[in-house]
């Protein structure tokens, strides 16, 4: 089975520079843009560019440019009608050269808020409106692993997600194949994490687990959990000395057997990881960084009887969506 995105998570993995494309639904307050990728060894500077339109006289909203020139800083600028609007800066650069990053956009009513790896770095306030800005630009010296648009506006096929912040009516949707997601979603939770599944976990549903393993990282775990009796439908067991990501269910009290087939590996230290956890009716499916991880028959028939998703060990979370 090819990789659902779950309504509201619009995710590009491994895309090639330059990247420009257009931002799914358009630009809206509510919206984070997740960007994961590595600076180059040898980087000296790249740019992510919120642009109204597509073509290279396009105005841009939001030019945010990290430099390594001797003087290591961050630029932040606008351009209208071909004119550089007055340059922003600050004298700190958040990014390490060989280095994995996360750095994320939260669009906000007065300004765009800039979170690298997980630290608020800057805020820059809105100098054209926000539903001019149509694409994303990324180019420069940097390898990209995913591009995730998260919130806002779904695409017209897709259901509405409600960010806590900006509460809005949330709606069912169709009972179709399309994955659902209905919590809202909770950015950089503190582990262990514990989250409750309203309603119990029913088929279709989407989780989503975005996180960073450290690099002296030994083992994490996600489990499906059933709280009234600590039974375990899925246990997800990340294991990095071993390179292994072992599965495994807990039910009346005894471990039942493990598997470990994958098809890769997603988790290594200091890395970050992007995981869609689907349930199906016969079985779970789970993907990450867009790609086929393992499928998991239940073994707990009536699994939707969970209704609490746990999250342990040596990891960082930054987002989290059930």
């Amino acid at each position: 089975m090819a990789f659902v995105p779950a309504p509201g998570y619009q995710p590009t993995y491994n895309p090639t520079l330059p990247y420009n494309k257009p931002i799914p639904g358009g630009l809206s307050v509510g919206m984070s843009i997740y960007i994961q990728g590595v600076a180059s060894e040898h980087m000296k500077r790249f740019s992510v560019n919120f642009v109204a339109g597509q073509g290279p006289g396009a105005d841009i909203a939001f030019h945010f440019n990290p430099r390594f020139d001797g003087w290591d800083k961050v630029v932040f600028n606008s351009q209208q009608g071909g004119q550089w609007g007055s340059e922003e800066k600050k004298r700190s650069m958040p990014f390490r050269k060989g280095t994995p990053f996360e750095l994320v956009f939260m669009v906000l009513p007065e300004h765009y808020k800039v979170v690298v790896n997980g630290n608020p770095f800057y805020e820059f306030g809105h100098r054209l409106p926000l539903q001019m800005v149509t694409h994303l630009q990324v180019d420069g010296d940097l390898e990209l692993q995913s591009i995730n648009f998260i919130g806002g506006q779904p695409a017209p096929s897709q259901t509405p997600m409600v960010i806590p912040a900006y509460p809005g009516s949330g709606c069912k949707p169709p009972l179709n194949s399309l994955p659902t997601m209905e919590g809202p979603p909770i950015f950089n939770p503190t582990v262990p994490f514990m989250g409750k599944l309203q309603g119990g976990l029913t088929a279709r549903k989407t989780i989503i687990v975005k996180g960073y393993v450290p690099p002296t990282g030994k083992r994490f775990a996600i489990n499906f959990k059933v709280g009234s009796s600590g039974d375990l439908a899925l246990h997800i067991n990340p294991r990095l000395v071993e390179g292994t990501v072992v599965r495994n269910s807990y039910l009346n009290g005894s471990w039942g057997s493990e598997e470990k087939k994958i098809s890769y590996n997603p988790f290594g230290c200091g890395q970050y990881f992007d995981l869609s956890i689907r349930c199906g009716i016969d079985r779970f499916k789970v993907y990450g960084n867009g790609q086929h991880l393992f499928d998991f028959s239940h073994r707990l028939s009536a699994f939707q009887r969970v209704d609490i998703l746990e999250i342990e060990g040596d990891v960082t979370l930054s987002y989290v969506q059930i």
